[in-house]
């Protein structure tokens, strides 16, 4: 599995396309090409020199900064007729995979689609697993150091989609969110946590640019968070902490 990183708006919103491809047959997807004057050159290289196999376009969510490019790029190569894969609302969606429901990139890309709503209702995170090297597209529920706002979901909802769906990851997973938001989680994190894994983290955020795969599942998990809300109930201390970063 390969996957290259497509940074767009850099210096605003720090959006991140993704370009993921089966080395064995060179069937590719394009995950988020929200912009595509960024996004459609590099495709079109790769499509034009016979680097990959373009095969569909994945989407995390709906909101414009990740599906908003969908038709764009549909019309771009339309010789290729994409699918659009994706949560229901998404742009021009024509397949929305159940909860849990896998299919394959290539031969050797193992796809499962895991239903996260919250952020939005038709958000899905996205593993895919080529032998033992396992990812996770997290869209805007899960960034490094940090979660999405619950713009139409609850928290319970998202207490279920960090920890309950995607804590139960293998926690070698690395994962890769929709923005580039580390140094502004890393900031938060400092108020509430004083522990190494933070220290190490606001350390590689200010040396590094991009922070996406280069943290785990693992990575995120630290139950010691709970004590800076003063609460105890898993849900009361979700929403206590979206509510601490919210008013930062």
């Amino acid at each position: 599995m390969h996957i290259q990183s497509i940074p767009m708006w850099v210096g605003s919103s720090n959006n991140y396309a993704y370009l993921v491809t089966d080395e064995s047959s060179k069937d590719a997807v394009i995950v988020d090409p929200a912009n595509p004057s960024e996004v459609a050159p590099i495709l079109k290289d790769a499509v034009d020199s016979g680097k990959v196999n373009l095969t569909a376009i994945i989407n995390t969510h709906h909101h414009w900064d990740h599906a908003g490019g969908n038709d764009e790029i549909l019309s771009q190569f339309q010789n290729l007729n994409l699918p659009v894969i994706g949560g229901k609302d998404c742009k021009s969606v024509t397949k929305t995979p159940k909860h849990e429901e896998t299919f394959k990139i290539g031969h050797k890309i193992s796809v499962k689609a895991l239903h996260t709503p919250c952020h939005t209702q038709d958000s899905i995170c996205w593993l895919m697993e080529d032998g033992a090297e396992k990812v996770v597209f997290t869209g805007d529920t899960l960034f490094i150091g940090g979660c999405g706002r619950f713009f139409e979901g609850t928290p319970a909802e998202m207490h279920t989609a960090l920890n309950k769906t995607l804590a139960a990851l293998p926690d070698d997973t690395k994962v890769y969110p929709g923005h580039e938001y580390t140094k502004q989680n890393v900031k938060f994190l400092t108020t509430v946590l004083q522990t190494e894994p933070v220290k190490n983290l606001q350390k590689f955020a200010e040396n590094n640019q991009q922070t996406q795969g280069k943290f785990t599942i693992g990575d995120e998990k630290d139950p010691a968070v709970q004590k800076a809300t003063g609460k105890t109930d898993p849900v009361d201390v979700m929403g206590k902490l979206r509510e601490m970063k919210n008013n930062m």
